[in-house]
Parts: structure tokens; sequence; C-alpha cells
């Protein structure tokens, strides 16, 4: 096959990979492959670690003149790499690898074909999306500031995830997640928030979670947030707080049934239209939204425990991605 990069520097890849979630030989030999087919030079390889889930590495590969990163692992690498590679221009090629899978599944990436998830690293085109930005204050003061690509939330959701046992992910998938469910029950009770949108007047809620989306589809493929987009400037936000009895059977009806099937057809939209608005979901859209508990609560981001926040500002970050999708897709 005749080299297009004859004459000139090749481009290189680089893989950022979680050694716990991939089969590495597989991972290699096809990424070499691929590599290969397209005439580009040798591929940067790094792995994951405790003290550096992506961040860190990603500024390596950078350094090193990388013209795409593959992110080969669950939902905590690829949120890791795509904060290492927010605003520099550098591409993400996502290599589906974990028990979620939250941005492949909103994009439509291919979840188990890894030959055509990678090929779209050396092949596939440019799909430009924005990141969530979430600086979590704790209750001492301190500050950090992570990015995240599908969901950020606080309260339940977070417990949820807190509470959610590894070795029963590993055994069942996004399943063990409705363990963490009835875990978290126990423990839950409304949590009163104070908030404000794009830096407009404080208003308060009594909510048992918020979640807030850059995209809107959940493990399992159940859609939370049917407006949500990843490529609108926009974030949306789902406070979910159930009432009486029978609140999480309303709440469960607006997501499973009512975004889930009856939004697919245009008689069901009308149905929609005509129905009643459940007060136990209450939905914003906002460029930035800052969040303020009187006791701290958990927090997750992407699918990952953050510890407890007393105040969350998040905003959305437009086009700060870009990621590579298999070409024609």
């Amino acid at each position: 096959m005749a080299n297009p990069q004859d004459g000139q520097k090749k481009p290189i890849a680089a893989v950022v990979y979680n050694p716990i979630k991939v089969d590495a030989e597989k991972l290699k030999a096809s990424v070499t492959s691929a590599a290969e087919d397209a005439g580009w030079g040798q591929t940067a390889w790094f792995e994951t670690t405790e003290d550096d889930p992506g961040q860190g590495i990603v500024a390596s590969a950078v350094r090193r003149g990388a013209s795409v990163v593959l992110a080969a692992g669950g939902d905590g690498t690829v949120r890791a790499v795509a904060e290492g590679l927010r605003d520099t221009g550098i591409p993400l090629c996502i290599v589906a690898s974990g028990t979620g899978n939250l941005l492949a599944r909103n994009l439509e990436l291919p979840l188990t074909d890894l030959d055509t998830a990678i090929a779209a690293a050396f092949t596939g085109e440019d799909r430009v999306i924005d990141l969530g930005i979430s600086e979590i204050t704790r209750a001492d003061g301190s500050t950090e500031e992570h990015a995240f690509l599908v969901m950020a939330g606080l309260g339940l959701d977070a417990k949820m995830i807190k509470n959610t046992s590894t070795k029963l992910k590993k055994a069942v998938g996004w399943l063990a997640y409705i363990d963490g469910i009835a875990r978290s029950l126990p423990e839950l009770k409304p949590v009163r928030v104070q908030y404000s949108l794009d830096g407009g007047p404080q208003r308060a809620l009594s909510v048992h979670t918020i979640i807030i989306g850059n995209c809107g589809v959940l493990p399992g493929g159940f859609l939370l947030m049917p407006d949500a987009e990843p490529d609108d400037g926009m974030l949306d936000v789902a406070a979910l707080r159930p009432q009486g009895p029978f609140g999480w059977a309303k709440v469960w009806q607006k997501v499973a049934w009512e975004n889930g099937v009856l939004r697919k057809s245009a008689l069901g939209r009308k149905l929609i239209d005509l129905s009643k608005d459940a007060r136990d979901v209450t939905y914003l859209r906002t460029r930035d939204i800052t969040m303020t508990v009187a006791t701290p609560q958990e927090f997750q981001l992407d699918g990952d425990e953050f510890g407890e926040a007393k105040t969350v500002r998040t905003w959305v970050d437009a086009g700060a991605l870009t990621v590579k999708v298999p070409a024609g897709s």
C-alpha cells in the first residue's frame, strides 16, 4: 500500500489504556495494524495508574506530538483523557471497554467492534462536542475543578454510585446500579438546594437528586434528558423530587415511558404535550448553574464518585472537545 506520508513526518497516535479493563495484547495488535494501514508512525502507549488516571499522561502525549489520543477503558478513563484534551483541538477516539460506556452510547459509537472503534482514530471524521466543567467546593473551603462528558449529579445518584459494588458491576454490568439504589434508599432524605442559573437570582428547590447533563442517555439506554445534545452549548438539568407514596413510580413513568417510548413517535409526542407535567421531575436548561446545600452531599461525575460537596458551580465549555467518529456515521 502506498504511504501517503512519504517525504514528510508521519503523524502518530497515542493510546491511554486502563490495564485492568482491556485486553492489552488484542488492543495493541488492532491499533498497530490500523496505524500501519493508514501510513502513520509508531504509536505511543501509556498505562493509567491510580495516581494518574489520564490527565498527566495526556499532557505527555501532547508534548510528543500526538495527532489523536485513543482512550481504552471505562468512563473514568475516557473522562480523564477528555479533561486532558480540553481545548487542545487534538481529537479523542473512544475504545469502549467499561460497564457504562456513557459517551460512546450517547454518540452511538461502536461498543463491541474493537477494530471499527480503533479505525475511527485513523480514518474517521471529527465531531466537535461540549464539555461540562464543575468547580467543587468542599466543607473546608477547598476547591477542585474537573470536566465531565455526560452527567454530573448531587444526591441520590451520587450515593447510588458510592454504594454500588464493584464486583457486582463486573458480573452484571449496569444492572448493579439497581442494587446501589436499594442500598442508598435508607439514607435518602430530600435536600434543600439553593441554586442560580446563568448568574441570575437565587432560587430554592427541595430534591432527592439533581443531575446536570451534557448528554441525555443513562446506563441501560434510559433517556433522562430528552432535549440534551452534546454540541448545543447548553446544559440540561433534571431535578428528581418524588412526592407522595407513588412519587418514584411517576419518576419512572417519566423516564422509561414518556422519554423512552412515547417520544419516539409523533402520536406519542402529542400525548406528552396533552398530559400534565409531573411535578416529580423538573427540567431546566442553562449554560451555568451554581448549587449550594446546607449539609455537604455526595457528588459524582460520569459515574465516578468525587466525595462530598458544599457548593458546586457547573458550566458548559462549548466546543471544547473533538471526538473521532467512524467515517460516514
